[in-house]
């Protein structure tokens, strides 16, 4: 039986970092999660960023909505109602867009599509920023029925 690497576990692990471990992790493997994001921030590096926990730390940043629209049924017609997006909202959603822009792209290993996909969204390019401006757009669009969010 091979013997298993340990996990990784940087000293500077922030609980942001461990929440986005989470999100990369499919079927319980952490340990193989934690290798994806361990490459992601080496790849981050080699390319001349310094800092690759501060440069995932902006990405996350740049992607987070600050508004979204909801559905809401009032009088018996559907109105998408522009909404702020909480804290903890705005975490999961960057995430997951960040996560399925990489997942979206074929071809090479998720470590390399995922550190492009967080150097793009950490110079404000990239699918995960455009998903977050198209969002943005929908809710400008839909400020008229912003009056019906009290109901």
């Amino acid at each position: 039986m091979a013997k298993r690497s340990p996990q990784f576990t940087p000293a500077n692990s922030t609980e942001l970092i461990e929440k986005f471990i989470n999100y990369v992790m499919l079927d319980g493997k952490k340990s193989v999660a934690r290798r994806i994001f361990k490459d992601t921030l080496e790849l981050i590096e080699k390319r001349g960023y310094k800092k690759p926990e501060e440069t995932f730390e902006r990405a996350v940043r740049n992607v987070s909505p600050s508004l979204e629209v909801k559905a809401k049924r009032v009088g018996g017609s559907v109105y998408q109602i522009p909404m702020e997006v909480q804290q903890k909202r705005q975490i999961a959603l960057s995430f997951r867009w960040i996560l399925s822009a990489a997942r979206g792209k074929k071809g090479s290993p998720l470590s390399k599509r995922l550190a492009d996909e967080l150097i793009e969204a950490c110079e404000g390019t990239g699918a995960a920023v455009k998903k977050k401006e198209d969002v943005f757009k929908m809710a400008q669009a839909n400020k008229a029925f912003a009056h019906f969010a009290r109901y």
